[in-house]
């Protein structure tokens, strides 16, 4: 279906006249007054289709050859008895409307029950049509189909009524997206025949339709509507753009020259001589295409006008196009890209390319499969009836009409949208969200370590990763490993990441009101929200500060308290020259012993000793750092081993994420291991991240491993180790 942009004053197409190109044939559009006249005369004989469905029989057996279309018949004469003596605004028989949208939609190639409940659409809200009859009549599909796009009555829900009806919408959708089918094609045909409403209504549903409309067209792949849809929008809210847009297509127009047709001669001639069968085809830009790319390129040239649609009939014949096309003419490397191998999230498939002539024209081409194209038109309605299959696939899918059925063409940002709108508390919320929802039209994929994978929208962080993998139990997320390193939940994840998300197991735990600013989808702002509404802290109730600003205040001032004294407290225990009974130097038994603290070994390690001033040994763990530095300063390492004391002293770094409790909770662990606390620092959060140094004293160094992994199960601890104390450069005395 070809894209025409309307003036909304008077209804009627408005693009310019171009040069005819090889393209192909397409239906001209259906003039609605006949239709009209011909939808007065009522039903046709016994046998016959009514001469007013006519071009929609036509259409129809284009796609179903061998459709039934008795429910059509019956379906318009029920839709034509019921709406007759209705009129539209613009002067014409109410039936013209639902027969239109019917039209546009059997040019997509929808099937048959789809028709069927369009032409139904606005019989339940419009007359004295019941659900139950259409049920009756029709079966449970087009019943629920038809419910689906029914409106919600204003004199029930009020200022609600339009997000409360979108709501509904989008919920039938998500069981039958043939739901949004039908609304797409009656919002084309409605703002088509915008012209006989009052300027500013005009612009209320244009809004409506660039907010909501055109981005679900575009997710659900319907192109041949958006297109459309987009244009009638632009003549609308930007005129004097539109204008200019109208100019520069009528100049290029009465151009003597067309570069793109010279290109695609160029292109049959190198396929003819390659032996590919393919349809080479000019394919105009619609308005507001034109538009993007003057603002982007400024000046226009011939062949920015369009682009070249190459078809041919197998995906391997796609790359051999593409083969032929970068041998035989100047590519565009940087313009290359492969949407066959990795489709888009609404189901499109092409290869993109571009190639250049010597004057500095570039071409961009499209690469498809008849069927690719078909899906790139339109979409889900392409797909035809989503419940069709084997007998034993409609015998599971059979469900009582009552009862949820889940329409197997759901993509993944319909089940999320859906996901979140139940948790939307008011029809505001809901409204103002689905159009910031909707705004997020690029799609990343992020991989689970066990292999699974996310659907975000891009500009989505780990914030959003977590709400998305685990619902409201989120809110017990303390960090994140992104490709394998500890990442900040604010991080900004890339399509083809791995995400591992780190989890406490406290049902308790609390988001931080800090996630609503890195939180991008809707999913993750409406739970953390709700949490928040939920759980209203005194100082918010008193007008303080925020209470997880106070938290975070206080925890920083404790921990500075708290890093103070414990560095005096280390100083005082450092100072102390620390035994080493449990070493023995080989070749000198009698001589002092000290542990360095640096690397602070235990029983098992292995070690090796510098004697230093005073005959004492210095004993360090041989991957010490500092061990690799003497060796090169020349200092003569002194062989020592452990002797029959098991017990130790050892100091460990413990890395966390902030949270109520967690020291109590780290020393109680390591308390129930038997570790003796000799010194602790706490140094203060930074990024939500705690880092806590002990030194304890083991009765035994065997509970050393013991102690770590207590010490790791703790929750918001994600890594305990062994301290790496950094010392200066020196070779002065260990």
């Amino acid at each position: 279906m070809s894209a025409e942009a309307t003036n909304p004053a008077t209804p009627g197409p408005v693009v310019p006249a171009v040069p005819a190109t090889p393209r192909r044939r397409s239906r001209p559009r259906i003039d609605l007054r006949r239709l009209g006249r011909a939808a007065l005369l009522g039903p046709a004989s016994r046998g016959r289709l009514p001469d007013a469905i006519g071009h929609v029989v036509e259409a129809h057996r284009a796609h179903y050859p061998d459709a039934d279309l008795q429910p059509l018949h019956r379906a318009y004469v029920l839709a034509e008895s019921s709406h007759r003596g209705q009129m539209r605004k613009s002067g014409e028989p109410y039936i013209t409307h639902p027969l239109a949208v019917t039209l546009i939609l059997a040019e997509l190639g929808a099937e048959t029950t789809t028709l069927t409940a369009s032409l139904l659409h606005d019989t339940v809200e419009d007359t004295d049509v019941t659900l139950d009859q259409v049920g009756e009549q029709f079966g449970a599909e087009v019943r629920y189909i038809v419910d689906g796009v029914t409106k919600l009555e204003k004199v029930d829900y009020g200022a609600a009524a339009e997000p409360e009806t979108f709501r509904k919408m989008l919920v039938a959708t998500g069981n039958d997206v043939r739901v949004m089918s039908i609304k797409l094609a009656d919002r084309l045909h409605n703002m088509r025949t915008l012209g006989v409403m009052r300027p500013e209504k005009q612009e209320r549903i244009a809004k409506v339709t660039r907010d909501v409309l055109i981005p679900l067209a575009e997710r659900l792949g319907v192109q041949a509507l958006k297109t459309e849809l987009e244009d009638l929008v632009f003549a609308i809210l930007h005129p004097e753009e539109y204008e200019h847009t109208r100019e520069l297509i009528v100049d290029n127009a009465s151009r003597a020259d067309d570069p793109l047709a010279e290109f695609s001669d160029e292109m049959r001639a190198v396929l003819r001589d390659a032996d590919i069968q393919a349809e080479v085809l000019i394919r105009p830009r619609h308005f507001v295409s034109v538009h993007r790319v003057s603002r982007k390129r400024g000046r226009m040239r011939g062949a920015d006008f369009g682009r070249l649609l190459v078809l041919v009939n197998e995906d391997a014949d796609c790359y051999a196009v593409l083969g032929e096309l970068h041998t035989c003419m100047t590519p565009v490397v940087s313009e290359f890209k492969d949407f066959i191998a990795v489709p888009k999230f609404n189901l499109y498939q092409s290869l993109h390319t571009a190639v250049a002539r010597e004057d500095g024209q570039v071409a961009e081409v499209l690469i498809r499969t008849h069927q690719m194209h078909k899906v790139a038109e339109a979409g889900v309605v392409a797909l035809g009836n989503p419940y069709t299959g084997t007998a034993e696939e409609q015998t599971r899918q059979r469900v009582p009409a009552d009862e949820e059925r889940v329409d197997p063409t759901r993509p993944g940002w319909l089940s999320r949208l859906l996901d979140w709108q139940e948790g939307a508390p008011d029809p505001d919320t809901f409204w103002s969200t689905l159009r910031e929802d909707l705004a997020q039209d690029r799609e990343i994929t992020v991989f689970r370590p066990d292999g699974g994978t996310l659907g975000l929208p891009e500009g989505a962080t780990c914030v959003d990763a977590a709400y998305e993998q685990y619902g409201e139990d989120a809110h017990a997320c303390m960090g994140a490993r992104v490709n394998g390193r500890l990442a900040t939940l604010s991080t900004v994840l890339r399509d083809g990441d791995t995400v591992q998300l780190l989890m406490g197991q406290d049902p308790a735990s609390e988001p931080s009101r800090e996630w609503l600013e890195h939180a991008h989808t809707p999913a993750a702002r409406i739970a953390i929200q709700r949490w928040l509404a939920t759980h209203p802290t005194p100082a918010e109730h008193e007008g303080s500060v925020p209470a997880a600003d106070a938290e975070a205040s206080g925890t920083a001032k404790a921990a500075e308290a708290t890093a103070r004294s414990a560095a005096d407290a280390t100083m005082a225990v450092e100072s102390v020259p620390r035994p080493g009974a449990a070493i023995t130097v080989v070749d000198r038994p009698e001589a002092s012993v000290r542990l360095a603290g640096c690397c602070t070994p235990v029983p098992l390690d292995e070690v090796t000793g510098f004697a230093v001033r005073g005959g004492v040994v210095t004993v360090h763990r041989a991957e010490c750092a500092a061990v690799a530095r003497m060796v090169d300063a020349g200092r003569e390492e002194v062989e020592v081993s452990w002797g029959d004391t098991t017990g130790c002293r050892v100091t460990l770094v413990a890395e966390s994420f902030g949270r109520p409790h967690l020291l109590a909770d780290l020393t109680e662990a390591m308390a129930l291991e038997g570790a003796e606390i000799v010194s602790a620092t706490v140094e203060p959060p930074s990024q939500q991240r705690v880092r806590h140094t002990y030194t304890v004293r083991l009765p035994d160094a065997a509970h050393l491993p013991t102690l770590i992994r207590a010490m790791r199960n703790v929750p918001g601890v994600y890594d305990v180790g062994r301290a790496q104390h950094h010392a200066p450069a020196s070779t002065g005395p260990a």
